[in-house]
């Protein structure tokens, strides 16, 4: 402690390391909230998010029974929104997780850059993840991928920790497993932590402490994996992923604006520039590299044989982009600190999130965009206020595909007191997400009755090349028999869905 000339005495220089450290943590965090919950409640829910509502909102045995049927790989996601929504269901709090599971992503991924380098590299890191337009997309999602990608960050920190200072191995797998039984998909992040201890020559001791780890998280897995496969049918509209699905994948990862995406992939290469480090040493390039690259390229590679790729599946890899750009903003950067001034590594700090700042604002349009219902595939929401103003109570209502049903199930108002033609078992007796419908001549002999009825289809449902994939007999015969028995009088379309009167031929 120090004297001043009068006799005073000051308070102790304060180092400025820990505040630059809470800064760069805490500024992605608050950025990622403030553009995570803007316009949150966009005013209806898409068919994904309407099935995690209407599943979320059942009670533990009824999400047990549909999970033997069903979204198996969902059920601890289910879980977890059963309680969320338990309080106050509603859309905000349908998103709400994602928006911090969002948040706290961009946190650990600024706790990343500073643990591999500094702080400030740290802060732009954190900063370019939360305003990255595809994470703000998940960040809105009613689904686990924000949640999966915050574990997956989180068990990539562990593992930092655990590589430099040999405790914690036990906290890493559980977080590795939590983030499994979120989505499985996310098992192949075991293969990028293998490849950044193969990258940076880890002795066996950690070899071995990781591999009991990985190894109990796919104990842990195995019983999930065998469920999820028998249920694989769900996944059979995924296409084989093909040169333009990766060049898609690069864009959401970066920017789909080329005046980001060119400097985006310049800093990556200036960040990889540098030698890989010496053996038994963690760097931010054996880290990110292999996060960025091994869980896409496997599932790709995967996929050419057996389509299960999406790019929502491997969200979580996309921490490893702003990692990189912000290791190679610090090379660009690294002159500018060795000027003979005590603000330069501030000024640079500054520069780098006034740029970052930029590339945001070169970004909103597209942010915007995403919070417009009309950017998801459909907008259940208002087919509900169209079948409303047209539907009356008693009307006859047949679903083609029977999955057009989650319009009913997710905004029932639209829908209240409409026969429900092809329906057999409802979906919470049935233990599925849409019910199940009659046989064919059951259907007929109750079309046979009407005279008029509504359809709720997909706009492809009358495409001639058009199949459905279950329950072939029932959906045919809904086709047949409107095509042969009854005129189309009445349409309305809305997007993803479109709401048809047919009345019998005289």
């Amino acid at each position: 402690m120090k004297r001043s000339g009068a006799g005073r005495q000051e308070a102790p220089e304060v180092s400025a390391e820990p505040v630059a450290r809470v800064v760069a943590v805490v500024l992605p965090v608050l950025v990622m909230l403030t553009l995570g919950l803007w316009r949150l409640d966009r005013g209806g829910m898409w068919r994904d998010e309407a099935a995690t509502y209407q599943v979320a909102r059942r009670s533990v045995p009824q999400i047990w029974h549909l999970l033997h049927h069903v979204d198996a790989v969902h059920g601890l996601y289910y879980l977890f929104m059963h309680l969320v929504l338990a309080p106050a269901p509603g859309e905000v709090a349908l998103r709400l997780p994602s928006v911090v599971g969002a948040a706290a992503t961009a946190g650990l991924v600024a706790a990343l850059g500073i643990r591999l380098c500094n702080p400030r590299v740290g802060l732009w890191a954190g900063l370019l993840y939360a305003v990255t337009p595809l994470t703000g997309h998940f960040a809105q999602e009613g689904r686990s991928y924000a949640l999966v990608a915050a574990g997956a960050t989180a068990a990539t920190l562990l593992l930092v920790r655990a590589l430099r200072g040999g405790r914690g191995w036990w906290v890493y797998g559980v977080t590795v497993a939590v983030t499994c039984l979120l989505h499985e998909f996310a098992v192949f992040l075991l293969l990028a932590h293998g490849a950044t201890l193969a990258l940076t020559r880890m002795p066996w001791r950690a070899w071995w402490r990781w591999g009991v780890a990985a190894g109990a998280t796919l104990l842990v897995l195995a019983p999930l994996a065998l469920v999820s496969h028998r249920q694989s049918a769900q996944v059979a509209w995924l296409a084989v992923p093909n040169r333009k699905s990766v060049d898609h994948l690069m864009h959401a990862f970066l920017s789909q604006a080329q005046l980001v995406f060119v400097p985006y992939v310049f800093l990556i290469a200036l960040a990889l520039w540098r030698p890989f480090p010496r053996r038994g040493e963690v760097n931010l390039v054996s880290v990110a590299l292999p996060l960025l690259l091994v869980p896409p390229a496997v599932l790709i590679a995967v996929s050419r044989f057996r389509p299960l790729y999406d790019e929502r599946y491997v969200l979580y890899a996309l921490a490893g982009a702003p990692l990189l750009a912000a290791a190679g903003a610090e090379r660009l950067t690294g002159w500018v600190s060795r000027l003979p001034s005590a603000a330069a590594p501030r000024l640079v700090a500054l520069a780098g999130v006034l740029a970052i700042s930029l590339v945001l604002a070169v970004q909103f349009p597209l942010l915007r965009k995403d919070r417009d219902p009309a950017h998801r595939p459909d907008n259940l929401a208002a087919v509900s206020a169209a079948a409303g103003r047209e539907l009356r109570p008693g009307d006859p209502v047949l679903y083609l595909p029977s999955l057009t049903r989650r319009s009913a199930l997710a905004y029932p108002a639209g829908f209240r007191g409409v026969r429900d033609v092809a329906l057999k078992t409802s979906a919470l007796a049935s233990g599925t997400l849409y019910g199940t419908e009659v046989g064919p001549r059951e259907l007929r002999s109750r079309l046979e009755r009407l005279d008029r009825v509504w359809l709720v289809c997909e706009p492809f449902v009358f495409r001639p090349n058009w199949h459905p994939d279950t329950s072939v007999a029932t959906e045919e015969a809904k086709r047949a028999v409107l095509a042969r028995e009854f005129t189309l009088r009445e349409q309305i379309v809305r997007r993803g869905v479109t709401l048809r009167l047919y009345v019998r031929h005289r």
